[in-house]
């Protein structure tokens, strides 16, 4: 069979294969819960979650928001954060692999910080900046400028020694050879931090959110917990999900487009 025809029927197959498994997944779900094999006080039937989706559409009680006020504030946070994250982190990594000098200041307070949970960071971001926007916006840039920083730093050090030296014997400077070289050098694993940049920041946005936010996902699953809504609780894991992925689109096409332009 000629390669042009297998690759025109696999992606039907593959949409086939995809849509039987969750409506499988989802029936099975919604069997053992119907059933009682699953308690409904422990977890909520797709039908029900599906009902609160559609009233949290347009209604705010009663945890205080429409689905589509939570759904904003966690992704303008989480953005917020990741543009932070590759405005800071980017040409910290960069700096940090080529100059000796950054390398001896930042490092040592890089390594130290890097460890430690960014969910620990809340108690001292109530105490700085209560409970509002740009405290979960600090604990989610801490996670996500790690991958930014670590790439950078990684891609400056993988740079090809020949081409180093063969700049220095045609008199390059060492900032031309940083800017003309090794940057260029490190822009594949820049783009590689890209999507795990993305998982660390969307992640710990739940975490902040669960412990200290009056709007967002991460509330509203902490608010079905307190209200004992097991199908809020997953409503808001669902929208995380599903947030996440759509994200993740994005930044890969935007991700195609750029290195298709570098390329060009």
């Amino acid at each position: 069979m000629p390669y042009e025809e297998v690759k025109v029927k696999q992606p039907i197959i593959f949409k086939i294969l995809a849509i039987l498994s969750l409506l499988t997944f989802f029936g099975v779900w919604e069997f053992i819960v119907d059933a009682g094999i699953v308690p409904s006080t422990m977890l909520a039937a797709p039908s029900k979650v599906a009902i609160l989706f559609v009233k949290k559409l347009t209604q705010a009680n009663p945890d205080g928001a429409t689905l589509g006020a939570h759904a904003w504030m966690s992704a303008k946070e989480a953005v917020t954060a990741y543009v932070l994250a590759i405005i800071v982190g980017v040409p910290l990594g960069l700096f940090m692999g080529w100059f000796k000098v950054v390398r001896g200041l930042a490092r040592p307070i890089f390594e130290m910080i890097r460890p430690i949970p960014p969910i620990a960071w809340i108690p001292l971001c109530i105490f700085w900046f209560g409970i509002g926007i740009w405290g979960k916006v600090y604990i989610i840039w801490i996670a996500g400028i790690v991958p930014f920083t670590i790439n950078s730093w990684v891609g400056v050090n993988m740079t090809d020694p020949a081409l180093i030296q063969m700049a220095r014997t045609y008199g390059a400077t060492d900032w031309q050879i940083f800017t003309k070289i090794c940057i260029p050098s490190a822009l594949p694993m820049i783009f590689g931090a890209l999507q795990i940049s993305l998982a660390y920041c969307w992640t710990n946005l739940v975490g902040a959110e669960l412990l200290a936010a009056d709007k967002g996902l991460g509330f509203l699953i902490e608010m079905g917990r307190r209200l004992a809504m097991p199908e809020m609780v997953v409503l808001g894991m669902v929208c995380v999900g599903i947030g996440g992925a759509l994200i993740g689109i994005v930044v890969d096409v935007l991700e195609r487009r750029l290195l298709a332009g570098i390329r060009r």
